[in-house]
């Protein structure tokens, strides 16, 4: 091995170390699954191979077991027009999951007394009482609908394809939703089925914010991220003083990644998908779902939601898809696969280049993070990169050879 690459690996455990120490407790070398070592080596450098393949540009991903980061990995670029690599403070954006602390901040207020979750819809968004409804009464749609997709919305939050120069990426202003509300039209009975709704979860930002008097970012960073010690994360336009650790993000056109910009405004939406954060924060994020560390750590986290409440949202409301060894359900803002014998809890994003994922065993309390921060254009030939399909099968790997590592069971706190 030359000089450079021993100053290169030592350079990645220091690295590595540093992220574990700042996370949480040590200590847990000598409680992983003998093959693990050995195993992730391995997925990782299929990915790599993969990614390198096919033209991503920048990605990370890691694994998690009693809420420490036990693997982090790291490949690429972050900015290619700087030469910047990606590295473990790169800062990418999480779409979707996003979503999730939506849901939890609508749990805080019902358990505050401030609402059920069968409340009709109407009571906090009395605009939405434009909306056609064939199957019936708007009052019959409630806040549990929409957490659930199953209130019977449409899917994007534009109805067109928003491709022209003058569209904004999301819409700005509350107005522009509210304009749209005479021409929607709930598209199956309420609770019937699931139907992914991202102007669904839109509406559920907009009643806490009629409830609380708050912006959704400012509740959400005060009640969630602030006192889970997620301190690099935010909304939208980044920070100035982490701007040296933004990933920008690629659309890749023939083999040629053209860059979209650091930064982008998700406007009314960002209660849907506005969070950009390290995977270090993520991990944060992941240790209060997996309910690790110390007492203290513990205890702050009932002040966030209760344990019985973040469970209660892991808890089916409607089905997704069923087939031989896997079952896929909605419960509240996350998604539920039960596959051979464990169950997954998590969610993707997805957003302009960026595509993600976060899963967690909540009994063998081990959790994955993965981000990508480029996307091939359509046009002749394969898509380069196809991240959603590189995304899907990261995550089918890890649940078929990584996650089994860890009995159900194991790591499970007293």
């Amino acid at each position: 091995m030359s000089r450079a690459s021993r100053v290169l690996l030592a350079g990645l455990f220091l690295g590595g170390l540093l992220l574990l120490s700042a996370l949480g407790p040590r200590g847990l070398s000598g409680q992983l699954p003998g093959e693990f070592p050995n195993r992730w080596s391995q997925v990782s450098a299929e990915l790599r191979d993969t990614l390198d393949a096919a033209g991503m540009v920048g990605s990370s991903w890691a694994f998690l077991h009693r809420g420490e980061v036990v693997a982090h990995e790291t490949f690429g670029h972050a900015h290619l027009e700087t030469g910047r690599k990606v590295d473990q403070e790169t800062i990418y954006h999480w779409g979707s999951i996003t979503k999730t602390l939506t849901a939890i901040a609508i749990l805080q207020l019902r358990d505050r007394g401030l609402l059920s979750l069968d409340d009709p819809i109407l009571d906090y968004v009395p605009e939405l009482r434009e909306v056609h409804n064939p199957f019936g009464d708007m009052e019959a749609i409630t806040l549990r609908h929409l957490l659930s997709h199953s209130a019977g919305f449409r899917g994007p939050t534009w109805p067109w394809g928003g491709q022209e120069s003058w569209h904004p990426h999301e819409p700005t202003r509350w107005s522009q939703l509210v304009a749209m509300m005479p021409y929607t039209e709930i598209q199956f009975p309420p609770g019937s089925r699931f139907s992914y709704s991202n102007p669904g979860i839109v509406f559920l930002g907009r009643a806490l914010e009629e409830l609380t008097g708050e912006e959704w970012e400012v509740y959400v960073e005060k009640n969630i991220l602030r006192p889970l010690g997620m301190r690099r994360s935010y909304f939208d336009f980044t920070p100035r003083h982490l701007l040296p650790h933004r990933s920008n993000n690629y659309t890749v056109r023939g083999g040629e990644p053209r860059p979209n910009g650091l930064d982008f405004d998700t406007g009314i939406t960002v209660s849907n998908g506005g969070l950009n954060g390290p995977l270090g924060d993520m991990a944060r994020y992941l240790r209060f779902l997996l309910n690790q560390g110390t007492p203290q750590e513990r205890a702050l986290y009932e002040t966030v939601l209760a344990r019985s409440s973040l469970e209660e949202m892991w808890e089916e409301e409607v089905p997704i898809q069923k087939e031989e060894g896997l079952r896929e359900a909605m419960g509240l803002c996350f998604f539920l696969l039960d596959r051979d014998g464990h169950r997954y809890v998590g969610h993707t994003g997805s957003q302009k280049a960026f595509f993600s994922f976060i899963y967690i065993d909540p009994v063998a309390r081990t959790g994955a993070i993965a981000a990508f921060n480029s996307v091939g254009a359509g046009g002749e030939g394969p898509l380069r990169p196809d991240t959603r399909a590189i995304l899907n099968r990261l995550r089918e790997t890890l649940f078929q050879r990584i996650f089994p590592l860890f009995p159900s069971g194991q790591g499970v706190t007293p």
